[in-house]
């Protein structure tokens, strides 16, 4: 089943890199942040009739893992403008295409190639109390085989020494990889105020959108519709809201641990609220 979804993928990458040029480019991209919501967002847009998601998968990696390939290689995983055409026809709204990653957030270089390829493009961030979206995401990666330290708080202490010059590489090598960089920066990804702050000299704060996660999940259709009035398009029925991508805990975070990155993090959550044009959730 593995290798006929891989040759049927394979088949489908060729096909959208040799008609490219008939097809769309995102009109908004869902950033992250990681272990916030992402995929919970991204498919209660896609069944939008006017958000068009990639051909194959939510997120195309091209701005931060795959620039190499090319815009072509970018585009070909995108539907068709024919198809776009006929939908704009029926709704008389011109349909947006859309993918999500959350790594585009924090890599050093994603923003600068984002705003170079896709200009007037919106961003959407989604933010979650960060101690829970670290202990979160060590979870997930030790799942996926990313991680090989088992204690969430051994593996924040091994993180400055993990990520130390990576940031660095990836400018100078803007090609190469840095494995500890995209699976094992668990407080760095959460500082999400030094992310955003490098992204709006790019995009102006007007075309970033920020939410915090805690809300879109306790109130889903609420934060939709704020979504499709930051896009500019009309509520055509509603999406059915799941939560996506949970991963159990083995354990509980220790309350002392926790006590201890909240006030890592508190001159960061701080630095947030204008962007969410209040306190984040966990704050309040």
């Amino acid at each position: 089943m593995n290798a006929m979804k891989h040759s049927v993928m394979s088949v489908s990458r060729t096909t959208g890199r040799l008609t490219s040029g008939g097809r769309m480019l995102p009109s908004f991209l869902i950033m992250g942040a990681q272990r916030c919501g992402t995929t919970s967002l991204y498919r209660a847009l896609a069944q939008h009739p006017l958000l068009l998601k990639p051909v194959l998968h939510k997120g195309v990696h091209y701005f931060d893992t795959g620039y190499a390939k090319g815009v072509s290689w970018y585009q070909g995983h995108f539907p068709l403008k024919v198809g776009a055409a006929l939908l704009k026809k029926r709704y008389g709204i011109q349909p947006m295409a859309f993918e999500s990653a959350p790594y585009y957030l924090f890599h050093p270089l994603a923003g600068e190639r984002i705003a170079r390829d896709l200009p007037g493009v919106k961003l959407i961030v989604l933010v979650r109390d960060p101690v829970e979206r670290a202990f979160s995401a060590h979870s997930h990666e030790l799942a996926r085989g990313f991680e090989t330290e088992s204690h969430f708080e051994y593996a924040v202490e091994l993180e400055v020494r993990r990520l130390a010059g990576a940031a660095e590489q990836l400018r100078s090598q803007p090609h190469s990889l840095h494995h500890s960089h995209r699976h094992h920066a668990y407080l760095a990804r959460g500082r999400y105020a030094e992310q955003l702050n490098r992204l709006e000299p790019l995009f102006g704060r007007e075309r970033i959108l920020v939410l915090d996660s805690h809300v879109f999940f306790a109130e889903p259709e609420r934060v939709y519709r704020q979504v499709l009035e930051f896009l500019g398009v009309p509520e055509l029925g509603g999406p059915v809201f799941e939560r996506h991508n949970g991963r159990s805990r083995p354990k509980p975070l220790p309350e002392s641990v926790r006590q201890t990155l909240m006030e890592h993090f508190e001159v960061y959550d701080t630095d947030l609220v204008p962007w969410l044009g209040g306190d984040p959730s966990w704050r309040q």
